[in-house]
């Protein structure tokens, strides 16, 4: 199925054809069944143009600039089908055509994550058989001003060959989907690694004119320029460029254990460089810590694990390189450290760290950076490091931060189709401005929906998974919390849902490979309202009232009407209590039937109630029936 756009000219040279379609309508796409359907391209200037497809026949005429635009009749679900555009003596054909559902995907790294590299991604790789789920990955590529094609892109099927690249929660809703309604998938896969919001949205939903988004633009490269002033001076002035390449069978000079590192800075690790004072910072830094070995230890070698660095790495034990990597995204494999690495007593790891863009650092989670003995037993290694920055280069401002970008070049030539919905996984760039965020996203919702033309088209996002250190008190929150409230707000808006993926989260690791769990969640949302299966429950439960009774708070829940109850068959736990202050304390929770009746000791008037208010609310495992978790909220207790 995966051929190139058969294109016959019957000219001199292909060089000098004029007839051409988008990349959306090349071999293998997938077209919205039930919907008009829109066929487009170039030709030579005010030539007639032929369209066949699926027994229509249609005919125009190129404008003066060789535009040219038919809306074919809505085609049932099925095929394959043929789409033939002719021009005079030119001929373009697009084969294997599935009329179906199309979905755009778009967000960040999490919804960037390919099949290959999620939860058993091999197994799921190797039993993908389904010629009906397609896929096509908009090329990463940004753009000054709306334009009319991708610049590139293959429509695939889901067969091993082909499906480990895969956006896998894309993968996984369609596959659901499939099991479900028996029609073809077509997904649009347009997502960028780190991307903020801003860059997917046009300059009209971002409120700006032409000056005001010069503005914005002006701003950014300030902001750039001031960032890199305060590296310069964090880094003495100037930026060193010492480092030196590693040579193979070679202990460079900063790996000897015997070198003394006492004036080198001290870094807290695990931390990426940009939030620990480096930010901007790409280039080559060395890490060097001490450990203390047994006599067991040097006998039996010891594992390291350096969870997650960004971009690679070369790793020494007492000079001796015991491991290298690449790839900022994924936690390293524990390295082995052979015996004669070791020595009874004072031991020195010496890790240096590549960057060539975007954050940099050891920056996984503190749980992810230790030694492990022979039986198991695991030493952390998280706290203060000898730090040094021996090559620097100030960071270029990323395109995926640079408004309207990425609308423009990725998201508004996919405009032309009509779809079933978009899928939306997105924020984790976004976390240092949460209120800001709520007034944006609402901005893309609809925004969108005005491009496609379609008021009320699907909006299903995944709120963001639980991430980094479970709290250590009630007031332990972190920054994410507040950004999933925004997101969360959005559903005020009709034709939303919002998957929760607080119980699928990773604390070292901001790209949780339960990507499966993800891709479910929200196929159940799409089935609920996109397929309108009405007695379906699509959602976990969700907050209806809080009331005060006394001492006690009674929470009341809509989607629970199965009852409620723990993942895990513990104790309820992730609630917390604000008292008349506004200090808040842990509350005991227990679940009466379709309540949850909450108390604590420290509280005598409660005035606001929180459930699952942290980055990684491990301890919040409410679920309902059909075992789907409820999301979190913070709400002021009423009488």
């Amino acid at each position: 199925m995966r051929l190139l756009l058969t294109a016959l000219l019957f000219v001199a040279s292909p060089a000098f054809a004029q007839l051409r379609l988008p990349v959306l309508l090349s071999d293998g796409a997938v077209l919205q069944r039930g919907e008009p359907i829109p066929v487009w391209g170039s030709a030579a200037p005010e030539a007639t143009v032929t369209v066949r497809l699926g027994g229509a026949r249609l005919q125009t005429v190129a404008d003066a600039g060789g535009r040219w635009r038919v809306l074919a009749p809505a085609l049932p679900a099925g095929g394959p089908y043929r789409l033939d555009v002719r021009s005079g003596a030119e001929r373009v054909q697009a084969n294997d055509l599935l009329v179906g559902d199309v979905w755009v995907l778009s967000g960040q790294s999490n919804m960037q994550w390919p099949v290959e590299d999620s939860e058993n991604g091999a197994a799921h790789v190797e039993s993908a058989r389904d010629d009906r789920i397609r896929h096509i990955r908009v090329p990463r590529a940004a753009a000054d001003t709306p334009q009319d094609d991708i610049t590139g892109g293959t429509w695939e099927p889901a067969t091993p060959e082909f499906v480990g690249d895969f956006s896998a929660v894309g993968y996984f809703f369609a596959r659901d989907i499939r099991r479900s309604h028996d029609v073809p998938v077509g997904l649009i896969h347009a997502s960028w690694g780190g991307s903020r919001i801003e860059p997917w949205m046009s300059a009209a939903m971002l409120g700006l004119d032409d000056n005001g988004l010069e503005a914005m633009r002006a701003d950014l490269r300030e902001a750039h320029r001031q960032t890199e002033a305060a590296l310069r001076e964090r880094l003495g002035g100037q930026f060193p460029d010492e480092a030196r390449e590693v040579v193979e069978g070679e202990m460079p000079p900063l790996a000897a254990p015997d070198l003394d590192d006492s004036d080198w800075a001290r870094l807290r690790v695990p931390v990426r460089w940009e939030s620990a004072g480096y930010d901007g910072l790409d280039g080559v830094a060395w890490y060097r810590t001490t450990f203390e070995a047994t006599e067991a230890d040097v006998a039996e070698g010891l594992g390291l694990s350096l969870g997650i660095v960004d971009d690679g790495d070369h790793t020494y034990v007492n000079g001796v390189l015991v491991g290298t990597g690449r790839g900022g995204s994924q936690i390293r494999e524990v390295y082995p450290v052979p015996p004669e690495a070791l020595r009874v007593g004072h031991n020195t790891i010496a890790v240096r760290v590549t960057d060539r863009g975007g954050s940099g650092g050891l920056k996984g989670g503190e749980g992810s950076l230790f030694l492990q003995t022979a039986s198991g037993e695991r030493r952390p290694l998280a706290g203060d490091w000898r730090f040094r920055v021996t090559e620097a280069r100030m960071s270029p401002i990323e395109t995926n931060k640079v408004p309207t970008g990425l609308w423009n070049q990725m998201i508004a030539p996919l405009t032309e189709v009509p779809i079933k919905g978009v899928l939306w996984y997105q924020g984790e760039s976004n976390t240092a401005d949460p209120e800001g965020y709520r007034q944006l996203f609402r901005s893309l919702i609809t925004g969108w929906r005005a491009a496609w033309g379609r008021p009320a088209m699907p909006f299903i996002w995944v709120q963001l998974a639980g991430y980094q250190q479970p709290p250590d008190g009630p007031d332990d929150t972190g920054r994410w919390p507040a950004l999933r409230a925004a997101q969360s707000a959005a559903l005020s808006l009709p034709r939303t849902a919002e998957a929760i993926a607080l119980d699928v989260g990773d604390a070292d690791d901001i790209h949780p490979r339960d990507k499966p769990s993800v891709g479910a969640r929200l196929a159940l949302l799409a089935r609920a309202m996109a397929y309108r299966e009405n007695d379906l429950v699509a959602s976990g439960p969700r907050l209806r009232t809080s009331t005060r009774d006394g001492r006690r708070v009674i929470l009341t829940f809509d989607h629970a009407s199965g009852g409620l109850s723990t993942r895990d068959g513990l104790p309820l736990g992730g609630f917390a209590l604000a008292d008349a202050s506004g200090r808040w304390h842990w509350a005991d929770a227990r679940i009466e039937g379709g309540r949850v009746i909450l108390q604590s000791d420290a509280v005598e008037t409660p005035t606001l109630v929180r459930y699952a208010w942290a980055n990684n609310p491990v301890a919040a495992t409410l679920v309902n029936a059909e075992n789907l978790p409820a999301a979190p909220f913070e709400v002021v207790v009423t009488e």
